[in-house]
């Protein structure tokens, strides 16, 4: 669970952009709760920059689950009780996370946020939760019982006391909105970053891909440890280093399991998903990793358009299919193993 509002570093470098010829600068603003750049190297202004980053203003206000007076906050605020109406993008949002969590059987599940909220990752009020706080907050998430109504534009979650929390996808939906601004102004050649949610757009030159870092999940510093070669793809990566806090030794990270109200404890240290949309690389990437290696594989491969990048403690690389010619390993101590 990525949540959409709260900063972390980036976790996918970016490599060799330099080389590329700009109109303007790029622009990074801190929006959405992350540091977000984007780098236009084609038909570049301030007017595309300026509606790019309003969009992300917009969306924040709708989507966060971390803010008092969103479209969110306000579904939250009227579980158990009503109906409230929901903007366009909160629908399609949910409708899209409501579609994995019935395709993984819950392993997703954007009511995760009383969850979420019992464990604080990645505040200054982290801390391993009661038992009894544990129960209260699983006892609380269940897909199953949001109600969205299309017709009369509503979103009903069915117990008092849920809350949705749209962190595992609303960044991937804003990264897809990005795109649509580029494609209207006709903007071929760009790349999005949106707090490590990596958007390539176009080629970096006429038959050359973009080269981009997948970076080493057990180093402070974020060296690359490999490199995939892409062109109008999406990459995003969930992984235990994200955020997490050590409590009496113990490190906890914010992947977590619905079920047992933990951290998911497999034996991975990250999961990258390569995909045509953001949204569901974003959601993808979460997923996959509470399903575990083997799971997860088999989830990616069943999905048109979708390749995955799994890393385990051991350092072993497991790819799906379609990324076995694409990616070059820059760490000698990881290995592919498919």
């Amino acid at each position: 669970m990525k949540p959409f509002f709260i900063i972390f570093s980036l976790y996918i470098a970016l490599i060799s952009l330099s080389s590329c010829a700009r109109e303007i600068p790029p622009r990074t603003e801190f929006v959405i709760g992350t540091v977000c750049s984007i780098n236009l190297y084609d038909k570049g202004t301030d007017a595309v920059y300026s509606e790019i980053f309003s969009r992300l203003r917009e969306l924040e206000s709708i989507l966060s689950a971390n803010r008092d007076g969103t479209n969110i906050a306000h579904i939250n605020e009227g579980a158990g009780i009503k109906p409230i109406k929901a903007n366009p993008e909160t629908i399609e949002v949910l409708n899209e996370a409501l579609l994995f969590s019935s395709k993984s059987n819950g392993a997703l599940d954007p009511t995760v946020g009383p969850l979420v909220k019992a464990w604080n990752i990645g505040t200054d009020y982290a801390a391993v939760p009661s038992k009894d706080t544990l129960k209260k907050a699983l006892a609380l998430i269940d897909y199953r019982k949001v109600i969205v109504d299309p017709n009369a534009g509503t979103v009903f979650l069915k117990d008092k006391g849920m809350k949705l929390d749209l962190g595992a996808v609303a960044k991937g939906y804003a990264a897809d909105e990005i795109v649509k601004i580029l494609v209207k102004h006709k903007i071929n050649k760009a790349i999005i970053d949106l707090g490590g949610n990596v958007f390539a757009m176009g080629e970096k030159t006429a038959g050359k891909n973009w080269t981009i870092g997948i970076r080493d999940p057990e180093t402070k510093d974020g060296d690359s440890i490999m490199t995939i070669s892409v062109k109008n793809k999406s990459i995003v990566t969930s992984g235990v280093y994200e955020r997490f806090f050590i409590q009496d030794g113990v490190r906890y990270h914010h992947i977590l399991d619905t079920q047992t109200g933990f951290p998911v404890k497999n034996d991975l240290l990250s999961v990258t998903i390569v995909s045509d949309r953001s949204i569901d690389g974003d959601a993808l990437s979460t997923t996959t990793f509470l399903l575990g290696t083997e799971r997860g594989i088999l989830f990616a491969e069943q999905m048109k358009g979708i390749d995955a990048i799994f890393i385990n403690q051991k350092h072993e690389i497991r790819l799906t299919t379609g990324l076995l010619n694409s990616i070059k390993i820059l760490d000698p101590s990881y290995t592919v193993i498919n």
